[in-house]
Parts: C-alpha cells; structure tokens; sequence
C-alpha cells in the first residue's frame, strides 16, 4: 500500500516534467517537419516561467477555482494510475477535470470562450465513450479495473486488444489538441476562435492550465505503455518506444491533415470507435464466454 502511495506522488513530481519535455519535443519535432529552426525542448518551461510573471486579468472569482479544481483532477487522475488504482476512477476523474475547464471558459460569458467550451463538451462526447471502452478492454484482459493487476499480467493488453489501441490512438489527437481534430483549442496560430477555450484566462491562471495540460499529456502516453506493459521487465522499454512512436505519429498528423468541423470529427471518431473499439469488445466477449 506504501508503495502504491509513493509511486502515486513519485507522479506529482515527475509528470510536469515529462509533460513539458514531451511538449517541447513535439515543437521542435513539428517545426523540422516544416523545415524551420524552431525552439528548443525545454522552451515550454521558459512560457510557464513567464506566464508567472504576468498579471492574471480574472474574469470573475469563479474561474480562479476551477481553472485550479481543473488541474488538481489532472493530477488525481495521473496519481490514481500510478498507484494501481481503479482505471474507471482515473477516467471519471479525467473527465471531471474537463468539465472544470469547461465552467472555467463559460464563467467568462464571452463569445469566443462560450463556443470553444461547447466545442470542448462535443470533443468529450467524442473522447468519453473510447476511454470507458479502452477501461473495459483492460478489464476483460487482466479480469481487474485495478492497474496494479494489468500491470502484472503474462501478455501485454496489446495482444488481446489492438482494436482499443487503434481507438484510443485517434482520440489521443483530440486529447492532445492535434488537427484535424483541434477544433476547440489550438497551440497554432490559425486556430479561427483566437486561442479557443483558455482565450479569456491570462498570466497565472494560464500557467496553471499548461501545468494541467502538461500533466494531462502524460497521462495520455501513459494509456499508451499500458497496452505495452506486462510483467515482463523488458516490457517497460517497449511502453516507452510506443509511447516515442506516438508521439512522432500525433506531430506527423498535426502537420499534415487540415482542421476540420465538428460535424465530421464527430462522425469520424464515432465510427472509428464502434469499429475498432466495439469489434475489439465483440471479440473479447465471444473468447470470454
């Protein structure tokens, strides 16, 4: 139990930084892939130093709090999968922590903010369904929600459920922000609703959402070495390339697929979950029975 409690917080201290070296990787990754110079890995941790330093412009007391109650559910999150808790909890808290986001945006009754934030809610509904199926996938792998039993397992989940991989790597580029699916928010230039949901938060509150994203980004390639891990020792190196992999794959389709509307994001990821995730599930549950 000790153990489970201080790999939890061992999450605290390690995952903002993994999360803004991942982040800057990507940058700079992305920007070679448009043959430009781009800034350096550790440039994330020069915009939160600076973000610090400037004045915070709050819209009302209510944003103050839940931009706040938005990362501390990031972190439960990330601390309730590193300590081999339930997975189902770490996906409702997830998705707490988005909804924090949301009233943070809409509080601020401006235009911009109130459209990213409905934006926001339908990339949940696009999100929300392959992540409680990706859950159940894991459970009828290691016959336990508990991440300590998957981890533990003979086989990687990988074997068994290659059709959760699939699903979850499309949703991962929403959950990253990555077009074509940044219809909400942008780490781009020429997103059409200015900076999208966080367009009225500024200074120190904008430095929390970017500890928040940064440690949601980890959370996100650690459902990846999910699919990877098992008890064998080894299996961690292969959690950690899959997770380089996809990180490659999420900035190789960020610059080379154009945005597109909600309607067919929708569409798209709606089908690809019944697809993959739903004929993953269907398999699995005819080999159980």
């Amino acid at each position: 139990m000790l153990q489970s409690v201080l790999l939890g917080f061992i999450f605290f201290l390690l995952a903002p930084v993994c999360g803004a070296i991942i982040s800057g990787a990507d940058r700079f990754l992305g920007a070679r892939m448009q043959r430009r110079q781009g800034p350096t890995i550790v440039q994330p941790f020069y915009d939160l130093y600076k973000f610090f330093q400037k004045k915070a412009y709050i819209v009302n007391g209510l944003q103050d709090f839940l931009v706040i109650g938005h990362l501390m559910f990031v972190m439960l999150s990330g601390w309730i999968i590193y300590a081999g808790q339930d997975i189902l909890l770490a996906v409702f808290s997830l998705t707490l922590a988005e909804m924090f986001l949301c009233l943070a945006a809409f509080s601020a009754s401006a235009p911009y903010s109130n459209m990213s934030a409905q934006r926001e809610l339908l990339q949940m509904t696009c999100t929300e369904p392959m992540l409680l199926l990706m859950a159940i996938g894991f459970y009828l792998h290691a016959g336990s929600f508990l991440v300590s039993d998957m981890v533990l397992g003979k086989m990687p989940a990988i074997v068994s459920c290659p059709g959760m991989f699939a699903g979850f790597l499309i949703i991962l580029v929403i959950e990253l922000r990555k077009s074509p699916f940044d219809v909400s928010s942008s780490h781009h230039a020429h997103q059409e609703m200015v900076k999208g949901i966080t367009t009225d938060i500024s200074g120190k509150l904008m430095g929390w959402v970017e500890l928040a994203e940064w440690n949601e980004i980890f959370l996100m390639f650690t459902f990846v070495g999910l699919f990877f891990v098992c008890s064998n020792p080894w299996s961690i190196l292969w959690a950690i390339l899959a997770g380089a992999g996809a990180m490659f794959l999420m900035t190789l389709i960020d610059n080379t697929f154009p945005r597109v509307k909600w309607e067919r994001m929708l569409t798209i990821v709606w089908s690809s979950t019944f697809i993959f995730a739903g004929g993953n599930l269907l398999v699995l549950m005819l080999l159980k029975g």
